[in-house]
């Protein structure tokens, strides 16, 4: 720039009212931004979460009474490396690391027998002393079969609570080696919590399974060691502690008031709790579904883990026979007991879109929505390592890490049944719709539910609800300004309606950029009329290709283009996005309804794919060799006025 031109424009710049440059050098009022008027940079001064934080809900280490028994032998600090992105080596001796590093993460290590698992492996004379504990040591020592033996006889003693009690006084609250396990977990939190780079959260899962009936919950706490360790985490066995959710609702309660500090509860994937995970009239203790549960639920359960590695929970074909794809990693046995094919009736108390359903028919009963949860997704693996990719899957346990024979036999075996190995599911992630990498910023949008679930693929997801959003809102290539300014993200409530028309939804996804492209996008949606009775309706929004639904309504296929000789995909098919502009076309202001998105991806292999390519091992005739993987978005609701 020559000088005149220079003078001119410096000149330019003072007259629109600032004082910018001086010989070259930002003014410190333009360096801080305090230009008038809208900025040109559309980024400036955002204060909108401004992309998705990638993280896991759901994880054990080797201190976990299961983990350790089968043979974890990696601690805290070795997780919290991993989902980093650093590379560490697995119990069973192999190098792993993951694609792309978390940016934030829960461990939530089993607070029942909290330090045993490690006394176990060590044979501590305290455990010796036991002869449950002696057989138990000896069988993890002699390894194989007889380990694999000792941990399930672990796992039933603890699940028909017939633990010994001394084991139990020696690792429970109010023990030496209970409160050491706990200080050793929230330490190592705190020592890899990055503010702005990665988020460490201190958590713990509640490991309630009355009778093999899984009702577990996770707990995330928002805070660091100065509250938590001002308490210690509760149990379930008896006497020390109680299998019915609401003595966690009441530590909950008890640690807030305590500490001044804030936590929030997780349900577990509810496909394993034999119909319990959501009650409708009667909970699995004898306690009514009353105003009092309604509201303790609603306050301390905003979040459902929806897909994990033991099985998808978002929807089941007998619950959803006109859904095309709600036959997803669907495990619809028992628990630990390894029960029959379940009664159609245990279903409805396990599955997320049935249970949203149920939500709609309590809150009209008692005015407030039980179920009115986020989307998340976790691993709950018990190695140690946050995998959820198909070609990195190191497994639920130590027993199901990569080896040439972990896809031909039974995870877990009984009289009863089997939970078969190459069922286990790569899954899932929770992605977090957070304005900064922080425990405060992240807690806070798990309060608000602005979440989804992935059962892997990092799929950029936004969906917006509102009463105007138009085709032109999504020319902008900025969904989210408009979004937040003309509705409200995923997991809120529809603003008071406007007008007379429908909600339109404002949807944007974009495939994983090292993943599958693009099948489609749909809304999902439920209601109840005005007779109580409830409903739902998958409907097809956005797809790929020049598809065109036939005169039943369905769309057609997008294809397949896996190679299930070299474990291969090709985005020749699909697309790399899908944003659309939806708006309810049977919509009745006077009933209540919800609505969240599914994406699909194109079909891709499934891990036992990679086994068989890398291990060269005959898969069994019937291991689903292809699917489908999505993400859930936390639903939008719509609360009739008055």
């Amino acid at each position: 720039m020559n000088r005149h031109l220079f003078v001119v424009a410096a000149a330019t710049l003072v007259a629109a009212g600032t004082n910018a440059v001086a010989d070259g050098v930002p003014s410190r009022e333009a360096a801080e931004g305090t230009f008038p008027g809208k900025p040109y940079s559309p980024y400036a001064n955002r204060t909108i979460p401004e992309r998705p934080l990638w993280g896991d809900t759901h994880l054990h280490t080797g201190l976990s009474l299961d983990a350790g028994a089968f043979g974890n032998t990696l601690l805290p600090d070795e997780a919290w490396r991993f989902a980093k992105g650093e590379q560490v080596v697995s119990s069973t001796g192999q190098p792993v690391r993951l694609a792309r590093p978390l940016d934030w993460m829960v461990l939530t290590d089993h607070t029942d027998l909290m330090g045993f698992a490690p006394d176990l492996q060590a044979g501590k004379p305290g455990v010796l002393a036991d002869p449950k504990g002696l057989e138990w040591y000896e069988g993890y020592s002699e390894g194989g079969e007889a380990a694999a033996a000792a941990a399930f006889d672990i796992i039933g003693n603890f699940s028909q609570m017939t633990l010994p009690e001394v084991l139990l006084e020696s690792y429970s609250p109010g023990a030496d080696a209970f409160a050491f396990t706990w200080e050793h977990i929230v330490e190592a939190a705190e020592r890899h919590n990055a503010p702005g780079q990665f988020t460490a959260f201190v958590g713990f899962e509640w490991t309630s399974v009355p009778k093999g009936f899984n009702l577990h919950r996770n707990v995330m706490l928002r805070d660091g060691a100065m509250r938590a360790l001002q308490v210690v985490p509760p149990v379930t066995q008896p006497p020390m502690g109680d299998t019915d959710p609401k003595s966690l609702y009441a530590w909950l309660e008890a640690y807030e008031e305590k500490t001044g500090g804030r936590a929030i509860a997780f349900a577990h994937n509810g496909n394993l709790s034999n119909g319990w995970m959501f009650p409708t009239e009667v909970t699995y203790h004898g306690g009514q579904v009353d105003e009092a549960y309604v509201q303790q639920r609603a306050r301390w359960e905003p979040q459902y883990e929806v897909t994990q590695i033991k099985g998808d929970g978002e929807a089941h074909p007998f619950l959803s026979p006109e859904d095309d794809f709600a036959d997803y990693e669907n495990w619809d046995v028992g628990n630990l007991d390894i029960s029959e094919l379940k009664q159609p009736e245990m279903l409805a108390g396990e599955y997320a879109r049935e249970a949203l359903k149920q939500g709609l028919a309590l809150e009209a009963k008692f005015g407030v929505n039980p179920y009115k949860f986020g989307m998340g997704g976790a691993t709950d693996s018990h190695t140690s390592l946050a995998t959820a990719e198909e070609d990195n899957y190191f497994g639920k346990s130590v027993s199901a890490e990569p080896s040439p024979t972990r896809v031909l036999h039974p995870f877990v075996e009984s009289d009863l049944g089997a939970f078969e190995g190459h069922t286990l599911v790569a899954s899932g992630y929770t992605a977090v719709w957070a304005t900064e990498n922080t425990r405060s910023a992240i807690f806070d949008a798990f309060k608000r539910k602005e979440t989804y679930a992935t059962t892997g693929p990092r799929i950029a997801l936004r969906f917006f609800g509102g009463w105007d959003f138009s085709d032109e809102d999504l020319r902008t290539r900025m969904p989210a300004e408009i979004g937040y300014s003309k509705g409200v993200p995923m997991g809120a409530d529809l603003r008071p309606r406007e007008g007379d028309g429908a909600p339109s939804f404002m949807i944007y996804a974009l495939r994983d950029p090292i993943g599958a492209n693009l099948d489609r996008v749909q809304v999902v949606k439920g209601w109840m009329d005005a007779d109580g009775e409830l409903h739902e309706q998958v409907h097809d929004v956005a797809w790929s290709g020049d598809r065109t639904p036939g005169a039943d309504g369905k769309l057609a296929e997008v294809g397949n283009t896996v190679d299930l000789e070299t474990a291969s995909w090709s985005n020749t098919i699909g697309a790399s996005e899908l944003a659309t502009v939806w708006t309810d076309p049977d919509f009745d202001p006077a009933e209540r309804a919800f609505y969240y998105v599914r994406v699909l991806e194109i079909p891709t292999p499934r891990w036992v794919v990679y086994d068989k390519v890398r291990f060269g091992v005959d898969l069994p005739e019937d291991a689903q060799l292809t699917h489908q993987e999505r993400a859930y978005s936390s639903p939008i609701w719509y609360t009739p006025a008055g």
